[in-house]
């Protein structure tokens, strides 16, 4: 009897405790983005073409840009369609898995957040570190073609 209220005890700290957090709200927003983000691709049909945000560069200048065919990309991704997604977006599949490994890293370091209260700092300091560097590596050819723009 003990042993249940002790860790009934502890799932309510652990409740109350993420709540007033604000890392691991964080946490929990990137991830809710991330599963929306995946959702959109299920939902949405490459076959279909029913895709509601399309590229405004390509409308108004009939140049495809960088970004063009994410979308499509990312439902085939999803559907396991991944050679045809790289004809679509040749960066799609880096740009799905930063986004794949984001939602493991938010989940992950979430509860080690939670279990090591005495790293937390430094738990911090490597999420953001790791993330920018997976960021910057996965991104790279999007920034680079902004900047390229910029300076032609």
């Amino acid at each position: 009897m003990l042993l249940y209220k002790r860790k009934n005890n502890t799932e309510q700290i652990l409740k109350v405790r993420a709540r007033n957090e604000p890392y691991l709200i964080i946490n929990m927003f990137f991830a809710g983005v991330i599963l929306l983000i995946f959702a959109y691709s299920g939902f949405f049909s490459p076959d279909k073409d029913n895709y509601p945000v399309t590229c405004i560069n390509e409308k108004l200048t009939g140049v495809p840009c960088v970004s063009c065919g994410l979308s499509h990309s990312f439902s085939l991704i999803v559907r396991g369609r991944v050679e045809e997604a790289y004809h679509w977006n040749r960066y799609g599949m880096r740009i799905f898995l930063f986004f794949a490994a984001q939602l493991v890293l938010r989940v992950a370091f979430s509860i080690f957040y939670l279990k090591n209260p005495d790293t937390r700092k430094q738990l911090i300091i490597v999420d953001c570190i790791g993330s920018g560097i997976i960021f910057f590596v996965a991104f790279w050819p999007f920034i680079a073609s902004i900047f390229s723009g910029i300076l032609t």
